[in-house]
């Protein structure tokens, strides 16, 4: 481990930070190719219904399994910073507090999703003839939590130590089993939403699996011992505290996306189907550039706990730098390869042209998404992440909420709704750098020459 450690703090940012993130690259792209070959698959080999039924399920999705994603940010936060001051008793009993609280918060979800998803697709005013099979498939579905919230678990512990190469390939070995059974599933047993989804769940928890295994098995302080797990006193509080604002900040990302969602089902059944397709662009993108990130938040706080102020600055440059080209790239690619892309995901011509309705608008505007949610993982590095997420939900949320119900409202064209996005990520993006540059100023006087 002190190997990995020592990447982080010694050596060029360039270089590392971009070793350090593409295995996370990779892990967060197999993570998305989980949904999008169940889309692919049912809407290729099943019926439209099926697509639009699994179609009408991510933003559901993401507003539960976003908050896991944004508390094993804050295990991240925590497990590095320990590593930087060598504090190994912290480290120990912050990994196993981390556990509980992650694998109690996976099970609620997952009960929150059984009970409560087909109210949501009622709200979300989902198309009467997707809601059934959307309902089927995010019971199944949500029946992984448990292992995806563990999954998030080790894989954040591994991220903060520069190890991101083993949780890749347990999920490349889970993504295997995924889409075989899917092609079993649909294609040989000739099931459709359900089939897909329990492929899903089943390759969450292989994947959950091999990653507790590995850290039982590990030779260091960040060993998992299963007779030593239980919340240590005073341990929760600090990842409660970086990790809650961090999930609570995706979810209610989520919850502002639900309403957007539900302005895209006033249009017809052609333009629900085409924004389902489409939002598997989204889905990429983003996750490829939440990869440097996570990077930003790692280096960060490791340098900060070793004491290290250029590094501390300096890896959010360089992590800035590398998620606005990733952004600007991806959306070119998409720009050209965009109704290829969507042929992917149906056979109806008319809804690749719908989705690519999307993909033009979003494909200019990913790149600007980086100096919101780069600055974010910047402020939670250094120890801050509550004001962010007000400044999030006041900036971004909330002001999404006000476009659908003026803006779009008053237009009703579906490009007046996907402008949304971009607005809202400048916006909230000068009110993120301003409180950064505010608190990194305080936060680095902490330092000690």
């Amino acid at each position: 481990m002190n190997e990995n450690t020592q990447k982080l703090t010694v050596g060029s940012l360039w270089k590392g930070v971009l070793i350090f993130s593409l295995p996370l690259f990779v892990t967060n792209l197999l993570q998305v190719l989980f949904n999008m070959t169940d889309v692919a698959i049912v809407g290729k080999f099943s019926d439209s219904n099926a697509l639009g039924a699994v179609g009408a399920t991510p933003i559901l999705v993401t507003l539960f399994t976003g908050f896991l994603i944004g508390l094993g940010n804050g295990v991240n936060v925590v497990v590095a910073r320990f590593l930087g001051t060598k504090d190994d008793k912290g480290l120990k009993e912050s990994v196993h507090t981390a556990f509980v609280l992650c694998l109690i918060m996976g099970i609620i979800i997952m009960l929150l999703g059984l009970f409560f998803s087909k109210y949501l697709l009622v709200w979300l005013k989902t198309k009467e003839s997707f809601i059934d099979g959307a309902n089927l498939y995010l019971k199944i579905y949500f029946i992984g939590m448990p292992a995806m919230a563990l999954y998030n678990f080790g894989n954040a512990c591994y991220s903060a130590i520069g190890n991101t190469k083993r949780p890749l390939i347990f999920l490349a070995i889970a993504g295997v089993f995924n889409v075989g059974l899917d092609l079993i599933f649909v294609i040989c047993l000739h099931m459709s939403v359900d089939g897909v989804a329990i492929a899903s769940v089943v390759s969450q928890y292989i994947s959950a699996t091999l990653l507790i295994i590995s850290l039982a098995r590990e030779k260091n302080a960040m060993r998992l011992r299963f007779k030593d797990i239980r919340i240590y006193k005073g341990r929760s509080k600090a990842i409660i505290a970086l990790g809650l604002p961090s999930g609570f900040q995706s979810a209610i990302f989520a919850i502002a996306n639900l309403v957007i969602q539900s302005g895209v089902n006033s249009f017809d059944d052609i333009v629900v189907k085409g924004n389902s397709a489409a939002q598997n662009a989204d889905s990429i993108t983003f996750n490829v550039m939440a990869s440097f990130y996570t990077a930003c938040s790692s280096y960060m706080s490791q340098n900060y706990g070793a004491g290290k102020k250029n590094r501390v600055l300096n890896s959010y440059f360089v992590s800035l730098t590398y998620s606005f080209l990733t952004g600007a790239v991806m959306g070119v690619l998409l720009l050209v390869f965009g109704k290829p892309f969507l042929g992917l995901f149906t056979n109806e011509e008319a809804v690749i042209n719908a989705g690519y309705e999307r993909v033009k608008i979003m494909s200019f505007s990913y790149a600007f998404g980086a100096f919101m949610d780069n600055t974010i993982a910047a402020s939670r590095g250094i120890g801050k992440s509550l004001i962010p997420t007000i400044i999030v939900i006041s900036g971004s949320c909330v002001f999404r909420v006000i476009w659908v119900y003026t803006i779009f409202a008053h237009f009703h064209t579906i490009t007046s709704l996907y402008l949304v996005y971009i607005f809202s990520w400048v916006i909230t993006a000068i009110f993120e750098i301003a409180y950064f540059i505010y608190v990194y100023k305080k936060q680095i006087r902490l330092i000690k020459s």
